[in-house]
């Protein structure tokens, strides 16, 4: 099975050209290049974790710092530290990137 970017995995709509791009907009995650390729996934979809501004939660994100506790507990989150095991990369070495 292919590795899920974290808009495809929770279905929320706010990729490039998702259903609910009109309403809320496209998400910070599936936009922003900096965290490409990381765990394998498109921009920063499989280190939604590390990108300010998401929406999870039925809510906007605020910054990496404030995001921590909630992601940690995210279903997507657990996922992708499952998968990638040993080479799950490290939050300040995904933060690194994002400035």
């Amino acid at each position: 099975m292919a590795k899920q970017n974290c808009w495809e995995f929770k279905e929320c709509g706010r990729e490039p050209g998702g259903a609910k791009v009109r309403e809320l907009g496209v998400c910070p995650a599936a936009s922003d290049p900096r965290a490409d390729g990381v765990h394998g996934g498109r921009n920063g979809g499989r280190a939604c974790w590390a990108v300010a501004g998401t929406f999870c939660g039925g809510r906007v994100q605020g910054s990496f710092a404030a995001k921590l506790a909630s992601c940690t507990q995210c279903e997507f989150y657990q996922q992708v530290c499952r998968e990638e095991g040993s080479d799950l990369r490290s939050w300040s070495d995904i933060a690194a990137l994002m400035r």
